[in-house]
């Protein structure tokens, strides 16, 4: 998988193991927000693990530097998206520039984080 390329079916089709090889950071989240899967990159930047997140909504629970117009306003107001952009997350770490894609059908939604 390829942060810039990766598309929505393909990360729909993937297994765990195939999110965890990739060398960015994927949150999978339901429509809900809260998180269905969460790879190694994502773990191990973050420094929160895969069993801590798992069932918590993302935007509040788990990166509420994100819960903002910019990230999950973003995914609250399209069916669909794929956007990518620069960005700061400052929850749990020192402030950390990243850039994030976010994608968004109608199975699921993602936030891919290129460290």
């Amino acid at each position: 998988m390829n942060f810039s390329s990766v598309s929505i079916n393909e990360l729909n089709g993937a297994s765990s193991s195939a999110y965890n090889a990739a060398n960015f950071g994927i949150v999978k989240m339901s429509h809900d927000g809260k998180v269905t899967d969460y790879n190694d990159s994502q773990a191990k930047h973050t420094g929160m693990s895969k069993g801590a997140v798992m069932g918590k909504h993302f935007f509040t629970q788990v990166a509420p530097c994100t819960n903002n117009f910019m990230v999950a306003q973003k995914y609250g107001n399209e069916s669909t998206i794929d956007a990518s952009m620069p960005y700061t997350f400052t929850i749990k770490m020192a402030p950390t520039p990243v850039n994030l894609r976010l994608l968004k059908d109608s199975s699921a939604q993602y936030l891919l984080c290129d460290w």
